[in-house]
């Protein structure tokens, strides 16, 4: 859809005509067996190794709000019924879809996240469930510190060093500090958007050399998107990761029934860190977000745990309920 035509300017001159497209982008997100995954679609003819994309689609008329207009949409083409849902952000960089007929055109697209409590088989060919740390492979501390920091951080010092500027090269170490946790920072699981737009600044990875740059094998820095579709993944991860920590939102990704393990390791595969066990178990309780149910696990090997369920009344006792996670140096 093409919004704005020729304008008149204030001196009465005929402006140039400025053309947008303006369209819907889903991150669409489901924890299974303790890993975070997104709903991804194959994107013809794009660079080498960049056609993964996000679920997109033109905004139409015929429905009363944007999130109507999504949910439909999604669950038209991906049989993803929606549960919790809330807009990102508005992207509107020029050249977003990389098309060649008018590259000066902005591509404005609505983005939201939106969270599903079972993968259900999706409705076009090309769709796929993928781990989100495909993508971002840096973010994920479960394990430890991620071996690509290695890689990636060397770049980034190298970067910084570049300037002969002696106040450019201080504020690039500063940011390093405040996003990789270089330079004796910390690291904060929450700045993963400001981790890509500082790769992407630094040209480290295939989005910076635009939307023909393709991927190179065993990238440290993960597997690139189509057009701008990882800085929306980033974009998402971040919000969530914010808001798991004031919001029950975590639960909207849970059976209605589940272990406090299970909900350790959505929580560890959301948030990218490993939690203590038992001080896990004590926030939770603390905190008033679980009640016991009468069932047990069957069918595992060990001894059977006790079933949780989500406490809703939670939500009317205290303005925000949620799950502190701790912070750590990457040094």
């Amino acid at each position: 859809m093409t919004v704005g035509e020729a304008q008149t300017g204030a001196g009465g001159a005929q402006a140039l005509p400025e053309r947008s497209s303006v369209g819907l982008v889903a991150v669409i997100v489901a924890a299974t067996k303790g890993e975070p995954r997104a709903l991804t679609i194959r994107v013809p003819d794009q660079a080498p190794g960049r056609g993964d994309g996000l679920p997109a689609g033109p905004l139409v008329p015929e429905h009363a709000t944007l999130e109507r207009g999504l949910r439909a949409w999604v669950e038209r083409q991906t049989h993803q019924r929606l549960g919790y849902v809330e807009q990102l952000y508005t992207f509107g960089d020029r050249d977003r879809s990389g098309g060649e007929e008018a590259p000066e055109a902005h591509a404005l697209s609505v983005a939201y996240l939106a969270l599903v409590r079972e993968e259900r088989p999706a409705g076009l060919a090309e769709a796929a469930w993928q781990n989100w740390y495909r993508y971002l492979p840096y973010e994920d501390f479960r394990n430890g510190r991620p071996p690509q920091l290695d890689a990636i951080e060397a770049r980034l010092a190298a970067w910084a060093a570049e300037p002969a500027d002696c106040a450019i090269r201080t504020r690039r170490h500063d940011r390093l500090g405040l996003t990789f946790g270089m330079n004796g920072g910390t690291w904060n699981e929450e700045r993963v958007l400001e981790r890509y737009e500082l790769l992407f600044e630094a040209g480290l990875i295939p989005e910076a050399r635009g939307n023909a740059g393709p991927a190179v094998p065993n990238d440290p820095t993960g597997v690139p998107m189509a057009f701008d579709h990882r800085r929306v993944l980033a974009t998402a991860i971040s919000r969530l990761r914010g808001k798991i920590k004031y919001r029950p939102v975590v639960f909207e990704l849970m059976p209605p029934a589940f272990t406090l393990l299970q909900l350790q390791r959505t929580v560890e595969a959301l948030s990218g860190t490993q939690l203590h066990k038992q001080n896990f178990r004590r926030l939770v309780a603390q905190q008033g977000l679980v009640e016991e149910t009468e069932a047990l696990t069957s069918g595992t090997a060990g001894r059977p745990a006790r079933l949780v369920r989500f406490r809703r009344e939670v939500l009317l006792e205290r303005p925000a309920p949620g799950l502190r996670l701790p912070s750590r140096r990457v040094g």
